[in-house]
């Protein structure tokens, strides 16, 4: 059974709790993380993208010249794709770029999101992220005495104002709620910080989904 440290805000050891296998220790699938990845940015693509095709530009209302005897190619409007001005062939399109993954390959995707991260020892879990103040300095200090490096993902089971506000102006630093918890934000962070409960929340969550 894996094993992690549980500290309090002083980076001090209070003690180790025990780890889901199934989810900490669980086979990265890098397959289904890619996936996921992709799912996920692709939802945040607008899709509003237009070309005007040449029914839609405006003008060429008339033929621009006679169709037989000036020695031209025959042309029909002056708004056919093959003119300055006229319409695009084939032009991008309004479009949604999502699409559907099933809800295993969803699960396996997150499992191996936090089992890449617990393997790499980048999962720190503190007894409780409730910070005594809202200031910037707190989450700092925190941050110097647990020696936590690089971008910082806080995931905690209930809404802890204090942190929030104090992250918000890091630029490496970031808080969700447990159940907001995904593969990109778990995946672009370099050190993944859960208080106790959120741990319970999400080995609950995933053994139910």
């Amino acid at each position: 059974m894996a094993k992690i440290e549980v500290k309090n805000l002083d980076a001090q050891k209070v003690r180790d709790i025990t780890l889901n296998d199934s989810i900490w220790t669980n086979p990265v699938h890098e397959d289904a993380l890619k996936k996921m990845v992709r799912l996920q940015m692709a939802a945040t693509r607008q899709g509003t993208h237009k070309t005007k095709n040449r029914s839609e530009v405006s003008g060429g209302g008339r033929k621009p010249w006679r169709q037989k005897g000036t020695g031209r190619a025959r042309q029909g409007s002056t708004r056919a794709t093959q003119w300055v001005g006229g319409g695009i062939a084939h032009g991008v399109q309004p479009r949604d770029y999502g699409f559907k993954i099933n809800r295993k390959e969803r699960v396996l995707a997150l499992k191996s999101a936090l089992a890449d991260k617990f393997a790499n020892k980048a999962v720190v879990v503190f007894e409780s992220l409730d910070l005594p103040s809202l200031k910037t300095k707190e989450i700092k200090n925190m941050i110097k005495n647990a020696n936590l490096e690089g971008k910082i993902l806080f995931v905690t089971a209930e809404d802890c104002e204090n942190l929030y506000m104090a992250c918000r102006n890091l630029g490496y630093a970031y808080h969700i709620l447990a159940d907001e918890i995904n593969v990109l934000d778990i995946l672009n962070a370099d050190t993944l910080v859960l208080d106790e409960a959120a741990v319970k929340f999400i080995e609950e969550g995933m053994l139910n989904a």
